[in-house]
């Protein structure tokens, strides 16, 4: 499928060439979590429907689930007013968190005390065997 060029045009990236983008599970509305994208990574997410992204670690793209086998498949993207930071509405297969967490979004405050409001899923040494 050929990207109307200027949906990348349009986006600001920042000095790194990054914006961030959030994903949300598309049917539930839960966030699951935030990571960077860069030109390429939304290029190909467009594309395949498989949700790219860029490591900022590794310095290179990163397609979700391609080491742990836990895949975002792209519903829809949205981006904001500003055109700043994306969201990605997506189809989440198992857990979204390294930490094997269904959401990156796990620590909540309450009463000034953090407190842990998921399970661990899956055991994050099981993710990447």
């Amino acid at each position: 499928m050929k990207i109307d060029k200027d949906i990348i045009a349009g986006i600001k990236f920042n000095q790194d060439g990054l914006v961030p983008a959030i994903a949300q599970q598309w049917d539930s509305g839960e966030v699951l979590m935030m990571a960077w994208m860069n030109a390429a990574s939304i290029e190909e997410t467009l594309q395949t429907g498989h949700v790219c992204y860029f490591s900022r670690s590794r310095s290179k793209l990163w397609r979700k689930g391609e080491s742990s086998g836990q895949i975002q498949y792209l519903k829809e993207m949205l981006f904001d007013c500003d055109a700043d930071t994306i969201l990605l509405k997506v189809d989440q297969i198992g857990v979204a968190c390294h930490t094997g967490r269904r959401s990156c979004f796990f620590n909540t405050v309450t009463s000034g005390k953090i407190i842990i409001n998921q399970e661990v899923v899956i055991a994050p040494e099981k993710l990447y065997e």
